[in-house]
């Protein structure tokens, strides 16, 4: 087992989430608001979030993630990337071209084994992100009701839920998120080595593989974004909606969702989601690949 994609996946982690976080704050105000409280548009919303500021408005909610996604990017990079060598039977050679069903196969390894840690953030993520208020100066929540609390951070929300509903509560939404995430990260990955291989190709690309990782990573990323949009929504009213005061499971979120807005509602937010996708990924693949190819070279110097 190599330790070079567990680390090279948090460091590309990490670094496409805080590009992407603004982004995706802006997604998940457009998912959850419901009723008067909902917003016009992305614009609107955008605009709504602004007045808040940065810090308490489009990267409220932050710190928690950046700090723990270290490990989600990190097990999905690492599982991924080590599932990868093994069907392909390769051992510390990152440059073998794998074939698309090993690929596959991988991605959904990884995206899989993700979810453990990547949950639990997840839920304290959205419930924070869908508490900034709308114009009218309330705190609005996933119901569409003035909340009862207002979480002052991740601490403070993470406590909180565990009190009222244990790890269960911070596994809310687990399934839908399975079904969001296995299906999106075999996507991701496909699309991506599928990409990248054609764009390295290509004539005056730079051969340290910036470009193809850049712009295979940004286009795989809102690909795979686009796809899972609707199970992307289900998932954050779900987990926004914690206490499960408006929702008693998936099925349930689907009808509610569905008769408030037609089909389009599911796939409100894709906007900005694609927005996010683009920049986030392309930044998150062109560092996880750039310290991949370091940590292996400072190996074999090494060794």
């Amino acid at each position: 087992m190599s330790l070079n994609d567990y680390i090279a996946g948090a460091v590309g982690g990490c670094a496409g989430l805080a590009v992407g976080h603004p982004f995706d704050t802006t997604k998940v105000q457009l998912q959850t608001q419901q009723g008067k409280s909902a917003y016009a548009g992305t614009w609107d919303a955008i605009k709504s979030i602004h007045q808040h500021g940065w810090a308490r408005g489009f990267f409220r909610g932050l710190a928690f993630p950046l700090a723990s996604y270290g490990v989600v990017n990190s097990v999905f990079f690492g599982v991924y990337g080590n599932t990868l060598r093994w069907l392909n039977r390769s051992e510390d050679d990152p440059y073998r071209q794998p074939t698309y069903r090993d690929v596959f196969i991988a991605g959904c390894v990884g995206g899989a084994m993700q979810i453990i840690p990547a949950c639990p953030i997840d839920v304290i993520k959205v419930v924070l992100q869908s508490q900034i208020t709308h114009s009218t100066g309330t705190t609005i929540g996933a119901t569409g009701t003035v909340t009862a609390q207002y979480y002052k951070g991740p601490l403070s929300c993470m406590c909180a839920i565990y009190k009222a509903h244990g790890i269960r509560g911070l596994y809310t939404g687990v399934q839908i998120q399975a079904i969001r995430d296995i299906p999106a990260s075999a996507t991701y990955w496909v699309t991506y080595a599928f990409l990248y291989k054609h764009i390295h190709q290509l004539p005056h690309v730079d051969q340290h593989g910036l470009v193809a990782s850049f712009i295979g990573g940004g286009i795989a990323g809102m690909i795979s974004w686009a796809i899972i949009m609707p199970f992307d929504i289900i998932k954050s009213r779900i987990q926004a909606d914690f206490d499960k005061k408006l929702y008693k499971g998936i099925s349930d979120c689907v009808r509610i969702t569905y008769a408030e807005g037609g089909w389009r509602i599911f796939f409100r937010g894709i906007g900005v989601t694609c927005l996010r996708a683009f920049p986030a990924n392309a930044v998150i693949l062109v560092v996880y690949e750039q310290s991949l190819k370091v940590l292996t070279k400072m190996k074999k110097d090494r060794g």
